[in-house]
Order: C-alpha cells, then sequence, then structure tokens
C-alpha cells in the first residue's frame, strides 16, 4: 500500500520527464531522484519545478530531481512501481546511459563519480556508527554507564575495522567485477595474520594502506577476474577464475599495493596536519568556501576516502568541521532570505520545509530550493562557509584541533561526533 503523498509526487514527476518510455534508468542519494533519460529534450523543466515537494533540479550525467532526505526515499519506489505497471522500462536503458555520460563528462568527472559510487553505500553504516560512538565518548567522560560502554565501543568500531572489505565488494561492483572477489581481496588488507608477512624490509601491519589500499587490491582483482574470464575454457572457468583473481590480486597486495597505499595514507595525514598548522585560517578560508558548489555538482562524496583515511590513521578528520562551515553559511543565507521577503510566502514556506534538514547537514533542499534559483544568496553562502572555514582552521595555527570521528553528519548532528 503506497504513501499517498509520494504517490502522487512520483505520479506528478513522470510525465514531466518524458514518460516511461523516456527513463532508462532510477536511482537515488540521501536527496535527489537520479533518472537516466533517453532525450533530455522531453523535460518540462519549468513544470516540473512547480510540482510540489521539488526542490531543485540537476541537469548531470543522471537527470536529478532534489526532493529533500526521507522523501526521495519514500518517492523513488512509488516511481518505480509506476514505470513497472507501465512495462515500458526498455532493456536498452543502460546503453543509452552510457552514451549520455560519456558524452556529457569528462573521465576526471567520471572517475570521482565512480569512487563515489563506492563510498555513498557506506555512509548509513558510517553515520550509525559514528553517532555510537560519540555517545560513547560522551558517557566514557562523564564515567557514566560503565557497564555498557564496553558493548557500545565494540558496536561502533567493528565496521570501521572491516571497512576495508566493504570497501573492496563495492570497488568491484562499481568496475564490473564480482563483488565477493573484490571482498576477498581486499580481507587481505584487515587480516591479523598479514603481520607475519614482510614486504620491502617492512613487517606488514593488519589494515596498513586502510580503505585506499583495499581500493587498489579490489580494482586489480577486477582487471584480474576479467582477464581470466576471457581466456580460460568455460568448462574450467568457475574453478580457474577465482582462484587467479584471490592469487594474483592478494599476492600483489601483500608484496606491493598495502606498502604503497600505507605510504600514500601517511602523506595524506601529514599533508592535512601541514596545511592546517601553518596555512590553518586561508586553507579553512578556501575549503569552506567551496564545499557548497561541489555539493551542487554531486562531487563532495569523492572526498570520502580522504576523511576515511584520516580517520583510520588518526581517529578523526580535520577536514570535516571545516567543511561543514558551508552548511552553516548556507543556514545563514536562508535565514536572512527569510527575513528580508517577508510578502514572498511561497519561498518562505520553503526555507521552513528545507530549514530542519540544513540544520542537519543536508544542503542541496536550500541550495536548489533557495539559494541557487535566487542566484545572490548562494554567493553569500559560500562566502559564509568561507568565513566559519577561517574560523574553525585557526584553531589549527593556535595548536588547538578540531575532528570529527566519523564521516556523514554535519549541521547539529556533527556535535556529538567533535573531537
Amino acid at each position: 500500500m503506497h504513501s499517498s503523498a509520494s504517490y502522487d509526487t512520483a505520479a506528478a514527476i513522470l510525465p514531466l520527464v518524458g514518460g516511461p518510455a523516456n527513463i532508462t534508468s532510477v536511482a537515488h542519494c540521501m536527496t535527489r531522484l537520479r533518472l537516466g533519460l533517453a532525450d533530455r529534450s522531453l523535460v518540462d523543466e519549468e513544470a516540473l519545478r512547480a510540482v510540489p515537494g521539488v526542490l531543485g533540479v540537476v541537469d548531470d550525467d543522471t537527470y536529478q530531481i532534489v526532493l529533500g532526505p526521507g522523501v526521495v526515499g519514500r518517492v523513488t519506489p512509488e516511481f518505480e512501481a509506476l514505470l513497472t505497471a507501465a512495462g515500458q522500462l526498455a532493456a536498452r536503458g543502460a546503453e543509452l546511459k552510457e552514451a549520455r555520460r560519456a558524452r556529457n563528462a569528462t573521465p576526471g568527472k567520471l572517475l570521482l563519480r565512480r569512487v563515489a559510487n563506492i563510498f555513498v553505500p557506506l555512509i548509513p553504516a558510517l553515520i550509525g556508527c559514528g553517532i555510537l560512538s560519540g555517545i560513547n565518548g560522551l558517557l566514557i567522560n562523564l564515567g557514566r554507564l560503565t557497564g555498557v560502554t564496553p558493548a557500545l565501543t565494540v558496536l561502533s568500531a567493528a565496521f570501521m575495522s572491516l571497512i576495508a572489505v566493504f570497501v573492496g565488494h563495492n570497488t568491484a561492483k562499481e568496475f564490473g567485477g564480482t563483488p565477493v572477489l573484490g571482498g576477498a581481496v581486499a580481507a587481505v588488507v584487515v587480516y591479523p595474520g598479514v603481520a607475519k608477512v614482510t614486504a620491502f624490509g617492512v613487517t606488514l601491519a593488519p589494515g596498513q594502506g586502510g580503505v585506499l589500499g583495499a581500493l587498489a587490491a579490489a580494482l586489480l582483482g577486477t582487471y584480474v577476474e576479467k582477464w581470466s574470464r576471457r581466456r580460460v575454457p568455460g568448462t574450467v572457468e568457475v574453478l580457474v577464475t577465482p582462484t587467479l583473481t584471490v592469487l594474483i590480486a592478494g599476492l600483489a597486495t601483500l608484496y606491493g599495493l598495502m606498502y604503497a597505499a600505507g605510504e600514500i595514507s601517511t602523506a595524506i595525514g601529514a599533508g592535512a596536519d601541514w596545511l592546517l598548522s601553518t596555512t590553518g585560517v586561508v586553507a579553512g578560508f578556501v575549503l569552506g568556501g567551496l564545499f557548497l558548489p561541489l555539493v551542487m555538482l554531486g562531487l563532495h562524496q569523492a572526498l570520502i576516502p580522504i576523511h576515511t583515511t584520516l580517520i583510520e590513521q588518526q581517529g578523526h578528520t580535520v577536514l570535516l568541521p571545516i567543511l561543514a562551515m558551508a552548511g552553516a553559511g548556507q543556514v545563514g543565507a536562508a535565514l536572512a532570505v527569510y527575513v528580508r521577503l517577508r510578502h514572498d510566502t511561497s519561498i518562505r514556506t520553503t526555507i521552513k520545509s528545507a530549514l530542519p534538514a540544513g540544520l542537519l547537514g543536508v544542503g542541496e533542499p536550500l541550495i536548489y530550493g533557495v539559494s541557487l534559483p535566487l542566484g545572490r544568496p548562494f554567493l553569500t553562502a559560500c562566502v559564509g562557509g568561507a568565513a566559519g572555514g577561517a574560523f574553525v582552521g585557526g584553531f589549527a595555527m593556535l595548536g588547538e584541533r578540531v575532528g570529527a570521528t566519523a564521516v556523514g553528519p554535519s549541521g547539529w548532528a556533527l556535535f556529538p561526533l567533535l573531537a
């Protein structure tokens, strides 16, 4: 049984994007319904923006309709059900989507999106475990519920200890390999037995290289798997290909990738420390000011590997609190618009509905529903984010670090995660 509001929204959107025959793929992230379209000229964008509940649209490698957190998760199943009922989801959809992507995206942009596709599915676990970690840290600091905190430590840390396996699984899936083989190869990175292996004269440590090592291992495993499937006869391929994939990619991980990724991870941590300790105000100003445009383009998810690497290495990411200031700038700009445009009931209604999400660090509803359509408020939001980033970055120059123990929430939801 469907929700009436969600069904009505889905039913209103479908004809405005060209109808079922024009849809080649359907997906969603935290705030956006992402559609692959065969012919974008069939979209009635003006009418689409006027649909109640639609906060904005983004014409990118996929056509993205901003609905906001929670709402998009309810509308997407209704939209898919309408497509299924119509029987118009063409088999050629995937090919058309790839052709469209090839024509409209640079290789660098596509690579960033593929990296984001690996890490975005991990965000719910990162958020859940991060919140538990924050609560646990608060209880430990207060000396309360000492019988419960060890269990909370396990619950909050277990996922991070095995995140390499999930990264490997998603990497293989994204690049066309067998997901479980990607996970199997990436598991080498976190297996305790690697402490008995020596590479380049150095004894390896479990977790060395972290998510970067897992990503590289799964990529190599996917390449080996595809190479083997093209050359091994079908009668023995089911036995030979998995064995070769794990053997070749696994040995390469042990005797090269873990060491190299470990050095890169160390360099990322040292680089972040140097950047903030020497140019904290300037670096914070630039990072805070540029983050909203990254969110607008959907490229901000590509920063997750860097955040995750810093958390694995240092226990926190010093970049997230700086970048979160962009959301604060966005909220400030929206509040200013709300005060100034007292007689514009439409924009004030949009602000009231999108502001709670903005306060929790989800900026897309305010970006596409308020500041970007108005123009200048988007620029002032970026300036506000830059000012906040400079303020947070200044602490690092004074020897005081502000970091987040998990990736995902920002805004008010970030407070329990701050270290």
